[in-house]
């Protein structure tokens, strides 16, 4: 289909297009979404998964970034109606309008590898609407994805994940099933949005700036990690071992030492004078 409209795979949009009918109908099966379930794939390249999609009978909206794979896109789902295709980068698009007819969107894709955490991570972050997602990553990207507090592949990403939702690896993946071949190994990773975020009492933004900071020093102890941002009464008061490094706390702990950071700043914070000036007649 590639020769025959003039098109081959672009590295830039990191285009690894799956070419084996079992895989994309594995993934649908294991999406678990049907009629009345509305579906959300980004990078849907020539169809092979928006057709398993929509096969099931589920709204299929499809959001394409190429300019020669979307005419493909379209020709190859026009006779459906419960597709819906969108020309448009993932990495710029307003997803409110789109996502406005439910509440509830299950993201089934095969992400480009390049952009695919950042992907995921914005959606968790900004589109509450996004109550589910099957994705189909790089197999170390998987892996970061659900890794837990002291496992090698732990790190900023897996709190923010884990903050969110729950998550599991649910399948692997060969390159032999990609065109081209890449030269890592994928793997399935659902993604379910928690009812309630997984730690109360902070927010959000500050947690994550405050994970980001304690990894982009990871090999150090926090305490010297994150000497500009927490004290000693911080550790202390969350019952952290300052002498514990990024990757050894969950994120319940992380969520103690960001609530005491928070509390001391608020016993910290100057007054302001809110006194109505006098005016004189």
């Amino acid at each position: 289909m590639l020769e025959k409209h003039g098109l081959a795979p672009r590295r830039a949009f990191g285009q690894n297009f799956v070419v084996d009918a079992n895989t994309v109908h594995k993934i649908a099966r294991l999406a678990d979404v049907g009629a009345g379930d509305f579906v959300l794939e980004i990078g849907a390249g020539l169809g092979s998964l928006t057709l398993a999609l929509a096969e099931t009978g589920a709204n299929v909206v499809a959001v394409e970034i190429d300019n020669g794979l979307v005419e493909v896109l379209r020709a190859n789902t026009k006779h459906l109606a419960n597709v819906e295709i969108i020309h448009a980068d993932a990495m710029q698009l307003d997803w409110q309008p789109l996502l406005a007819k439910t509440k509830h969107w299950h993201v089934v894709a095969n992400l480009p590898y390049n952009v695919a955490t950042i992907i995921v991570a914005d959606l968790l972050d900004g589109i509450a609407e996004v109550k589910h997602m099957l994705v189909m990553v790089q197999s170390e990207v998987a892996d970061r994805l659900v890794a837990r507090a002291g496992t090698e592949a732990y790190g900023a990403v897996s709190v923010k994940i884990d903050y969110w939702a729950s998550s599991k690896i649910v399948g692997q993946v060969s390159p032999s099933v990609f065109f081209p071949q890449p030269r890592v190994d994928s793997a399935l990773v659902d993604i379910r949005r928690r009812s309630e975020p997984g730690v109360s009492g902070v927010v959000a933004k500050e947690l994550f700036a405050l994970v980001r900071a304690g990894f982009a020093k990871r090999r150090k102890m926090l305490r010297r990690a994150l000497d500009e941002i927490a004290t000693p009464e911080d550790f202390k008061t969350a019952d952290v071992n300052p002498e514990s490094r990024a990757e050894q706390l969950d994120l319940a702990a992380w969520g103690r030492l960001r609530h005491a950071i928070d509390t001391r700043l608020s016993r910290t914070a100057p007054v302001t004078d809110h006194k109505t000036p006098s005016h004189q007649p």
